[in-house]
């Protein structure tokens, strides 16, 4: 096994129960690419290279469902209070290595400290979660209209899984996919984005070692996932595929998944619009757009980015949300002060910088930021723009970055109008001080997910998920156990 360490310490001096993996895990082992090709992982914050991963092949990703397919039968049948006791030492073993794991995830994906703390939390809430789910997958017993029979469903693990992940939340991400799958008895594949696997290596590691059987959970790291996924879903073993990331990557994907007609749950791209009335305390607002922008400094799919401001107050809100935003300080992830780390690459970069230049050439106001700072690293400063003009690519199109996009409005029907004009509906959120009139404008607002006077919509207990080309199924609480379940009808003569 290829291992790396970090120094990745945490205050206390604790650098991490293991050197990290960096090969493919299939079955029992860490093992080689059969090829020796590597794929080198930036720090974003240096633009240097922290170590290499295998690079697996088509080949490995059908060994990877072999692996899985030789586990399915003996998990599937896996009492669920033993499935539980396994996801909630998972749990127990990633919180107690929460502040390593952070450093982890800071220096590969380049997000400040306080967000990485926050996501290794996050993620280890979904081991808990479905630990308490998986005994509680119950059937359905009901009499037939005519009473002459017994209608009996059970809920079954739908088989192996191939999960996809993004970059931005290496280890939220694969634990969302992971604990439900288990959870149900299924055994899984999971492909994590090229640009951040150290973080899932990790997981897997932690997750072995607290008791998950051999060929439950498998990894497979690609400089080339088309093919290898492709090779995986074209598979008749495989019954579910999970992807997180873009739309444009998820259409082509559904495509792949419906040659076996594949179960297949997408988390595609968002852009959310955050709706601030009139009547919201301002300084609630102010509070919730920080944590709505600034998360991971705007690498979420649910980031707002879209900010409708009723007109009345539109230039208070400009002027306090560029207060706030110009106030945080800017440097690498790993830096106990750093607020907003770097982006993930510099492809992240020039898609910011062409977004604002557009905004700008038609007519937006740079209140903050707005250009990109000298020096190695992939950093992009906050920044707030404003009175953004119809037509705007920024407007269209998911930033996933540090800018805040400021619009305004008169009245409530129209910010309605302005939040549905996408192709996205993935995340939402509405400032108000009349709740009647929030609830009422969250449910005509064309989203999944819809935050009410607070700025974090995420809950490992709730269903995430999106409309319209923001994806299919949903992920967290108990909708997203099902997910991993087939429903099994049975006749019954009475």
């Amino acid at each position: 096994m290829t291992t790396q360490s970090y120094s990745c310490t945490t205050t206390d001096g604790h650098a991490g129960p293991f050197a990290i993996p960096t090969d493919l895990l299939i079955g029992d082992a860490w093992v080689p690419a059969a090829s020796g090709r590597r794929i080198d992982i930036l720090n974003p914050a240096t633009e240097t290279v922290l170590t290499s991963v295998a690079d697996a092949s088509p080949a490995e990703g059908i060994a990877a469902v072999d692996a899985a397919a030789a586990a399915a039968a003996d998990w599937a049948a896996t009492p669920p209070r033993r499935r539980a006791d396994i996801l909630l030492a998972c749990f127990h073993a990633m919180m107690a290595e929460q502040e390593w794991l952070a450093q982890l995830i800071s220096l590969e994906n380049g997000k400040a400290l306080p967000d990485a703390r926050g996501e290794v939390a996050y993620a280890a809430e979904f081991f808990r979660w479905y630990a308490e789910e998986a005994v509680r997958i119950n059937g359905e017993l009901a009499v037939s209209p005519s009473g002459a029979n017994r209608i009996m469903v059970q809920y079954q693990p739908i088989g192996i899984a191939l999960l996809i992940t993004p970059w931005n939340f290496p280890a939220a991400m694969a634990t969302r996919k992971i604990a439900p799958a288990l959870a149900a008895g299924c055994t899984c594949i999971l492909k994590p984005a090229e640009e951040t696997p150290l973080t899932a290596l990790a997981v897997a590691e932690i997750m072995r070692r607290a008791g998950v059987p051999a060929g439950v959970v498998n990894v497979v790291n690609s400089s080339d996932p088309g093919p290898l996924c492709s090779g995986i879903l074209h598979d008749p073993r495989v019954r579910k595929l999970s992807f997180t990331g873009s739309t444009e990557v998820g259409r082509i994907l559904l495509r792949q998944a419906a040659d076996q007609v594949i179960s297949s749950s997408m988390e595609l791209g968002g852009n959310a619009p955050f709706l601030v009335l009139d009547d919201a305390d301002i300084d609630e607002a102010i509070e919730g757009a920080m944590v709505a922008k600034m998360r991971n400094a705007g690498e979420a799919c649910t980031a707002a980015n879209r900010f409708y401001v009723q007109r009345g107050i539109h230039d208070a809100f400009v002027a306090k949300l560029a207060e706030r935003m110009g106030a945080m300080k800017m440097g690498p992830g790993t830096e106990s002060a750093t607020q907003c780390g770097a982006m993930i690459n510099r492809q992240a970069i020039d898609k910011i910088e062409h977004l604002v230049a557009d905004a700008v050439g038609r007519g937006a106001e740079v209140r903050l930021g707005g250009r990109t700072p000298e020096g190695a690293g992939f950093f992009y400063p906050p920044s707030v723009i404003a009175n953004v003009q119809p037509g705007s690519e920024i407007l269209t199109t998911e930033v996933f970055g540090p800018v805040a996009a400021v619009i305004p409005f008169d009245d409530p029907a129209e910010a309605v109008a302005l939040a549905n004009a996408t192709e996205y509906g993935l995340a939402a959120y509405v400032y108000t001080a009349d709740l009647k009139r929030g609830l009422q404008l969250a449910e005509r607002i064309e989203a999944g997910m819809v935050a009410v006077n607070r700025g974090l919509v995420s809950d490992a207990a709730a269903p995430f998920g999106g409309v319209k080309q923001s994806g299919l199924g949903r992920e967290g609480g108990h909708h997203g156990l099902l997910e991993y379940c087939e429903a099994k009808y049975i006749a019954v003569s009475w």
